[in-house]
């Protein structure tokens, strides 16, 4: 057996802090935290509590949390962040990065000080968090724009399209290609015909709403979903990009062609029964707009019909 001193020796050894808060969120102890790559000292927070540490929200959080423990009785897992603006009495010009940590939390069997408690291990993830998020945004993108994927679009099209059959907000869909763009990567090389297709990607972004989506579908083929916008507003922001992609050099060694789109623009019906009609009747309308002359916008009015906006 250990004796008491070779105990409290090992606790203190950990390298990630332990913490023994009450229900009423009192720092009653602390353990650990040697690691100093992650941990200050943090004897000074025995004796206050959360609120003392902490602004409300994040303090009402944590007591959230412990109460949950101590409901359940099992082991509590949970992911927070703590940035400098959660903290009090730090300055308002400090660093505001967060730190992302793994908590924990396990009910004790006996009171401390008179009060239900727990035990809360924290360990520093942010590394791990860092790791996952670029791992997420590579499988969700683009390579070559960084928009969406054709994936990732279609996971977002499927929760709007729920979301429009739940609420009924309108929502529209442009799906749109760079016309004869064969003939641009024959006549003036591959890299021009990439550069072209970053310059259309940027300037989507410079379009879009933070609650629009913008994905690369493959090859030359772009969609765009527009939340919350019936289909006269959606038109509105194709013509501009139709224009804008008209009228700009999108490729530095090409000296006689610039590069025009044609697309279809489709509006949610309450007739569709699944998200991918809204992208094969999007479809149906950009191959009309190519026969009908290229450098052009067609679209369907909610009432069904089919109007094109030309060049």
């Amino acid at each position: 057996m250990f004796s008491p001193e070779h105990m409290a020796a090992i606790l203190k050894a950990l390298p990630d802090p332990v913490f023994i808060l009450t229900r009423s969120g009192r720092y009653a102890a602390i353990y650990g935290g040697t690691d100093a790559r992650y941990y200050h000292d943090g004897s000074s927070l025995v004796g206050q509590r959360i609120s003392d540490v902490l602004h409300q929200d994040k303090a009402e959080w944590f007591l959230q949390e412990i109460d949950k423990a101590l409901q359940s009785r099992k082991l509590h897992i949970v992911e927070y962040g703590l940035a400098g603006s959660d903290v009090k009495g730090l300055p308002a010009d400090g660093p505001n990065y967060v730190i992302w940590f793994e908590g924990r939390v396990q009910a004790l069997d006996f009171p401390v000080d008179g009060e239900e408690a727990v035990l809360w291990v924290a360990s520093n993830i942010t590394g791990r968090n860092e790791l996952e998020s670029k791992l997420r945004v590579l499988s969700e993108t683009d390579s070559l724009t960084g928009l969406l994927n054709r994936r990732r679009f279609m996971e977002a099209l499927e929760e709007q399209f729920a979301l429009y059959f739940r609420h009924g907000t309108p929502t529209s869909l442009l799906l749109f290609d760079i016309d004869d763009f064969k003939s641009i990567n024959d006549e003036y090389g591959h890299p021009c015909g990439d550069q072209v297709i970053v310059g259309i990607a940027e300037l989507c972004r410079a379009e879009l709403r933070q609650i629009d989506f913008a994905a690369r579908f493959g090859g030359d083929e772009f969609v765009l979903l527009f939340p919350h916008t019936p289909i006269d507003q959606a038109l509105q922001v194709a013509e501009r990009l139709r224009e804008r992609v008209a009228g700009a050099k999108l490729c530095p060694v090409s000296t006689t062609r610039q590069g025009t789109i044609s697309g279809g623009l489709s509006e949610f019906l309450p007739s569709d029964r699944a998200a991918d009609e809204v992208i094969s009747r999007a479809d149906r309308l950009l191959y009309q707009a190519k026969r009908s002359g290229r450098n052009q916008i067609v679209h369907n009015l909610s009432d069904g019909k089919v109007s094109a906006v030309p060049a």
